[in-house]
């Protein structure tokens, strides 16, 4: 069978996710483990301005004043026999999702396995419900909202990740 170049569909669970620990050291970087789903939405919190002139003949016309970004993440929450949580879920849950202002603020980046360069964030997060049924795993999520313009690294460079 030939070997075919035309572009294929990515799997979605070939995404990777990290928050970055700030209380550490060194530079650590933390899976966020068992996602069951995300949704990137690049649009989310874009404002535009209305532009329609007289001159424009009935069409509308627009300018985007502000860009925004959010990633939703949906997930397991994931502890150990012991009961220690997943440490990426931990940050943001015990550290992160507590902090107001200014410090409210911390790192995340994000790729797909196939990629060579992660997307880098400043960002905030909105802890989500966790809950479940009789016969469910308990559910966890967390809303990543963009501050400022995105950045990127080399995989190498930014410590490689899982």
């Amino acid at each position: 069978m030939p070997t075919s170049t035309a572009p294929r569909p990515i799997d979605a669970r070939g995404w990777i996710f990290e928050v970055q620990d700030i209380t550490a050291g060194t530079e650590t970087w933390l899976p966020i483990r068992l996602l069951t789903s995300f949704t990137h939405n690049p649009g989310e919190n874009e404002e535009t301005e209305d532009i329609t002139a007289f001159d424009d003949d009935g069409y509308y016309s627009q300018d985007v004043m502000q860009r925004g970004a959010t990633i939703a993440l949906e997930s397991k929450y994931a502890a150990d026999k012991i009961g220690k949580q997943d440490a990426g879920q931990a940050y943001i849950d015990g550290e992160w999702a507590n902090r107001l202002g200014a410090d409210s603020h911390n790192p995340v980046r994000w790729r797909h396995r196939s990629q060579t360069a992660w997307v880098l964030w400043d960002a905030t997060v909105t802890p989500g419900e966790q809950g479940g049924g009789t016969n469910e795993k308990t559910s966890w999520s967390a809303t990543i909202t963009r501050c400022g313009k995105p950045g990127t690294a080399p995989v190498a460079a930014a410590g490689g990740g899982a």
